[in-house]
């Protein structure tokens, strides 16, 4: 984690307003490459979160209830990433002998770029939510959010995605990043559907060589009806729906949200006011997709149902 070793009680990141790491320190005048905490040989090995904003991250309360569990000494904590030095960060934190980072927004496409080695579902994602860094001092990316999504709707809820008609709203990258791991379960399809439908139908013929998918507007889904519908799209953090019809919704049908909040979503409200089977929200991905995470860092795979009865407690 990088602490001021001066005594400041923030965590702070080792390029702020500086366009080189090996500077001078403007808050407490040391090398930039000795603010890193702790430095001393024999500690526990360190992760962290990296994001901008940062602070509302569940992600160290996660990974330290499976360190706990699965009995792995390691220290977990969140980094507010500098906007314009975000290589820096990432480059400083493994110099000074980190182990590993999830990465959170904004920075999952540049995580893709700063990687020396990508997975086969990173690469077709082009973003990456999970570094690790290999003895040889490359980097690697993986990006763990579909199998999170894909394990969330069939281990833990019991959904079958294979032979279903899947709905993917919104063309950016959290849609992305799912729609291969979808596809590799054999739905009959998928259709990815977005306000500009030009991104969804691009999208679509990026992707096509993993299954049956393709694109259009959010206003040429009438007549269609869908098994699954999954949003991928901001629009929840303001309170908002994308705007599809209600018929989209087959008999029996299910709702994702992408998102999670404390109360319900506007997404899962949508599902539940118009029938749906399920409406469920992204929580549980938000676990699945981080004991991927632990489990390419430590070989361990954590028990993921306890730690989200905890979380919904």
């Amino acid at each position: 984690m990088f602490r001021c070793p001066h005594g400041s009680p923030e965590w702070i990141n080792p390029a702020r307003g500086l366009p080189q790491v090996f500077g001078l320190d403007p808050w407490c005048g040391i090398p930039y490459s000795w603010r890193f905490f702790p430095m001393a040989s024999g500690m526990m090995d360190r992760y962290a979160v990296i994001g901008n904003p940062i602070s509302h991250s569940k992600s160290p309360l996660i990974h330290r209830k499976f360190a706990a569990q699965t009995g792995q000494d390691l220290s977990y904590d969140r980094i507010l990433g500098d906007l314009e030095y975000f290589a820096d960060d990432v480059r400083g934190f493994f110099a000074a002998g980190g182990k590993g980072l999830n990465v959170t927004v904004p920075f999952k496409e540049q995580a893709w770029r700063l990687a020396d080695e990508l997975t086969p579902r990173a690469d077709s994602a082009g973003a990456v939510n999970t570094l690790m860094l290999k003895e040889e001092g490359r980097i690697f990316g993986d990006n763990t959010d579909g199998v999170g999504l894909v394990r969330d709707l069939q281990q833990n809820h019991g959904f079958v995605l294979a032979g279903a008609r899947v709905l993917l709203l919104g063309a950016g990258g959290a849609s992305r990043g799912v729609v291969r791991p979808l596809l590799e379960q054999q739905p009959s399809c998928l259709v990815i559907a977005n306000r500009t439908a030009r991104r969804a139908v691009e999208m679509a013929a990026e992707l096509r060589s993993f299954g049956p998918v393709s694109g259009c507007g959010l206003d040429e889904l009438n007549g269609q009806a869908f098994d699954l519908i999954v949003n991928g799209t901001a629009a929840g953090l303001s309170g908002e729906v994308p705007d599809i019809p209600g018929r989209c919704l087959g008999k029996n049908a299910w709702v994702y949200d992408m998102m999670y909040a404390s109360e319900p979503t506007a997404f899962v409200k949508w599902g539940r006011e118009h029938g749906a089977l399920q409406a469920l929200d992204g929580l549980g991905m938000l676990v699945e997709q981080a004991a991927e995470s632990f489990y390419l860092w430590r070989g361990v795979r954590p028990d993921t149902k306890t730690v989200i009865e905890d979380l919904r407690s």
